[in-house]
């Protein structure tokens, strides 16, 4: 066949048009399949209304003026796209120190969802399974005793023997037994227990294995019930990996994910960022709180018990980063913390009926359809908080994250602010 010079440049023209169609096709695919590696604070957001965003702002200092919270940080990602990010009110108070959106806050029990997260990455590595029993790691939870008869005047207890072992699915999913709530508050302290935080000398191992001495409310697996469970899991990270937790969760979470303000106790030259905590008990008014231990636990005492329950303090900025890579399947900052398979089966529910209408996945609730007619949140979104106020959203199926930050315990306003934080971020989503 004979190629005129028409003919040729023809052919030349057609192929050039194919190869820049499937350069397109796959740059479109990379750009699509790209999870956000950075969170970038943006003024003019897609799929945001702008406008909107500063109810928000108005909401929260309405709070402020009114004396009915001490300050907070507000903050909404969309796409990895900050949409908002502003803080509200007083660092503390009686000094007349703004709070600023770099400032640390005591995080309470969002220290569970790290903590869990930084476990799963040894479970990758094939070194546990789920159903596995504690005790096959920790002697001390051999033979669980569930509460049988309780004397409150003497605190004193009898027992029976549980219908099972606990797992470590239990734990994650607070459906072991073990109960902080009511007169298991004071079971705890007779068992030598803190239950939230200590400023003594006390190892997570010696925490851990006095909290296996005390009775659980119920046998494993019969419901849920909010205590330390994640306390255990936290020693069992220790046991697997061999390395104290804090350094644990530093290689593992916090330096890939450029968490640069999270600790179990602050470094002394940021001390000063750490935001004061304040009560409002039920009539009022506002005032600093006396409470040593929760006023002081971040940067005071031995310095020595590490809770993976509740015991981190850090910035909004920080928690944001690690829920993006939740969101992300598990990747962020180009560091896999997770396999995306992992985090799907950590963000399904795990325990069937036992939370009513709402789920509990491996370490946060997971908005199911029955429970969507009292939110604005999408179905299988995760969210969980903290005792001093803070909260978080992560919200799959609209790419977003919201966080709210405060320090105030306790509330007697009457006012649910995490509810006030999720009604007015997403009344702004397109």
């Amino acid at each position: 066949m004979k190629i005129n010079k028409l003919t040729f440049n023809a052919f030349a023209v057609l192929a050039s048009v194919v190869v820049l169609f499937t350069s397109c096709c796959c740059d479109s695919t990379t750009k699509e399949d790209q999870k956000p590696q950075q969170l970038i604070e943006v003024s003019n957001p897609e799929g945001v209304i702008v406008e909107r965003l500063a109810r928000i702002d108005s909401a929260f200092q309405r709070m402020v003026d009114q004396q009915l919270m001490p300050q907070a940080v507000t903050m909404m990602v969309h796409k990895g796209q900050i949409v908002h990010y502003k803080a509200h009110g007083w660092r503390n108070i009686e000094d007349s120190i703004p709070c600023e959106r770099t400032d640390i806050f005591r995080m309470a029990s969002q220290t569970k969802a790290i903590a869990v997260c930084a476990l799963m990455t040894l479970w990758e590595q094939g070194l546990f399974q789920l159903e596995e029993p504690i005790k096959k790691y920790i002697p001390a939870f051999e033979n669980p005793q569930v509460l049988d008869t309780y004397d409150k005047a003497t605190n004193t207890w009898t027992t029976k023997p549980a219908s099972r072992d606990i797992t470590i699915r239990d734990l994650m999913t607070h459906t072991s037994g073990i109960c902080y709530a009511g007169y298991h508050w004071d079971i705890m302290k007779a068992c030598g227990v803190h239950p939230l935080n200590s400023l003594d000398s006390i190892p997570l191992e010696e925490m851990v294995n006095r909290l296996a001495k005390a009775p659980l409310k119920h046998n494993p697996g019969e419901q849920f019930t909010y205590s330390m469970n994640i306390e255990v899991l936290g020693r069992l990270a220790e046991i697997l990996s061999g390395k104290p937790i804090d350094v644990f969760l530093k290689e593992t979470i916090f330096d890939p994910l450029g968490m640069e303000d999270t600790y179990f106790y602050l470094p002394e030259d940021k001390v000063h960022r750490l935001v004061t905590l304040y009560t409002y008990p039920k009539g009022g008014p506002l005032q600093k709180s006396t409470h040593e231990l929760y006023q002081t636990y971040p940067y005071s005492g031995a310095k020595v018990y590490c809770s993976t329950g509740a015991g981190l303090s850090g910035t909004i900025l920080d928690y944001a980063k690690f829920c993006q890579m939740i969101l992300n399947g598990g990747e962020f900052n180009n560091h896999r913390i997770l396999g995306r398979k992992t985090i799907e089966m950590m963000m399904r529910n795990n325990v069937k009926d036992l939370r009513g209408d709402i789920g509990f996945g491996l370490a946060w609730d997971t908005y199911r359809e029955e429970f969507l007619w009292r939110t604005p949140l999408s179905e299988g979104s995760a969210r969980w908080g903290g005792m001093f106020g803070t909260d978080y959203i992560i919200d799959p199926k609209e790419e977003t994250i919201i966080l709210m930050y405060v320090n105030f315990q306790h509330n007697g306003t009457g006012v649910n602010f995490k509810e006030l934080m999720h009604n007015t971020a997403y009344q702004a989503l397109k």
